[in-house]
């Protein structure tokens, strides 16, 4: 049965860090691509950034530099490490597989708001 589960998200001050996490079930997971999107209120939903199964990373160019995405396939689990936040990344967070492969059923996601 293939499920995602966020989690980590929360309000923080501009400049505070979160790492999220994502659980992924039903999927061979360790040689699936995973990614992390975001959808902020009137936008659409967007790419922030993707792993390969054996670890090869891209990001988005508005969180470059700020953000780190990681995988455990021992644990199944995908995280993104976020860190000098601004309010423009605020949203709701979701992983699932990269952009290139069928998305799976979309999770609740979580919210990460950025207060200035």
């Amino acid at each position: 049965q293939v499920q995602l589960v966020e989690s980590g998200g929360g309000l923080v001050q501009a400049g505070g860090s979160l790492r999220l996490s994502c659980a992924a079930s039903g999927i061979i997971f360790s040689i699936t691509t995973m990614a992390w999107y975001r959808q902020a209120p009137g936008k659409q939903r967007e790419l922030v950034a993707a792993i390969t199964g054996g670890g090869t990373t891209t990001y988005a160019d508005s969180v470059k530099g700020r953000c780190t995405v990681s995988r455990d396939n021992a644990k199944n689990m995908v995280y993104l490490q976020m860190n000098s936040l601004k309010p423009e990344d605020t949203a709701v967070y979701y992983c699932n597989t990269g952009p290139k492969l069928r998305p799976l059923r979309w999770g609740q996601g979580t919210q990460v708001t950025v207060s200035s």
